[in-house]
């Protein structure tokens, strides 16, 4: 671990790594006027612990101290263990946070003004290249009140106190949201629960906010997909209709909640959501009358010329 400045990467931000106390969910949530920021800065995985590597950034922070934290270090030892072998460490800065909740983080002496860091129960936050040094007491008094959210919630308010709070002198250009899992894993690609970026925007943290809601809502599709599986449709139904709620413009959701309506014989409801979403994208229609060979709409021929016709 010995880069230097010069060949360094950049990324002067904000972030937080933060774990929930009930739930054992971990996340990292940054911003910075730096395009991108999501493809150096947060690491994570289920049962282990996350990671935020900023200012002039050395990846290897993310895989090495995750890879410290499986082996039992915990962050405070797995992150000055990384630091005394890291050459441009006064260039750094860094947060690990463990699956147990123990925070760790280090603020090298070179970091760009204003730079500093504050370490609490379950969280970090850190921050270099800020306006003021209004931004990590700011973060810290948001992530306090907003205990009774979700963590990919709390953490995005406290990005947004962040902001509010002056924020990168720079000004704003691109967010992420990662959130992992209490326990491991059997396959990688169920290890990160939320996986959010924006990678280049005017106002970063109002569309990372937006994906957050959003995700939120497939995440009821999802779980309206498996009811419907289990042959539960009342239960779908119900969750479809929840992501509904949060994302109304979406046909999608409305397609599936009306498909579900059809497979339980309540055509009186269903076929006015079917010729909602056709007068409004003509494409469903089709999709319709190819979804009874897939074995999705369970309806006879005539049911069906009733729902398309």
């Amino acid at each position: 671990m010995s880069q230097n400045r010069p060949t360094d990467p950049f990324a002067h931000t904000f972030s937080i790594v933060a774990r929930d106390s009930i739930t054992g969910e971990m996340a990292v949530g940054v911003q910075s006027h730096w395009f991108s920021v999501g493809a150096l800065v947060p690491w994570g995985k289920s049962g282990v612990g996350v990671v935020a590597t900023q200012s002039f950034v050395n990846p290897a922070y993310g895989p090495k101290g995750l890879e410290l934290m499986e082996k039992g270090k915990s962050s405070t030892v797995a992150l000055k263990e990384l630091v005394s072998k890291d050459e441009g460490k006064e260039f750094r800065q860094v947060a690990f946070l463990d699956a147990s909740g123990r925070a760790a983080a280090f603020t090298g002496e070179k970091c760009v003004e204003s730079a500093m860091h504050h370490v609490g129960d379950n969280f970090s936050v850190q921050a270099n290249m800020m306006l003021n040094d209004d931004v990590i007491p700011a973060m810290k008094k948001a992530f306090a009140e907003n205990s009774k959210l979700p963590l990919a919630e709390r953490v995005v308010e406290a990005l947004k106190a962040a902001q509010e709070a002056g924020g990168d002198i720079r000004g704003k250009q691109s967010a992420a949201l990662i959130v992992v899992g209490a326990n491991k894993v059997e396959n990688s690609w169920e290890d990160k629960k939320i996986d959010l970026r924006v990678d280049d925007h005017p106002n970063p943290l109002v569309e990372l906010e937006r994906l957050l809601k959003v995700a939120r809502a497939y995440e009821f599709m999802n779980k309206g997909d498996l009811a419907m599986e289990a042959g539960d449709v009342n239960d779908a139904l119900l969750q479809y209709g929840k992501a509904e709620n949060l994302f109304p413009e979406n046909l999608e959701m409305k397609f599936w909640k009306a498909v579900a309506l059809a497979n339980s014989k309540r055509f009186n409801e269903a076929i006015p959501v079917f010729k909602s979403i056709f007068e409004e994208d003509e494409n469903w229609r089709e999709m319709t009358m190819r979804l009874p060979a897939s074995g999705l709409l369970d309806v006879t021929e005539e049911e069906l010329n009733r729902i398309v016709k």
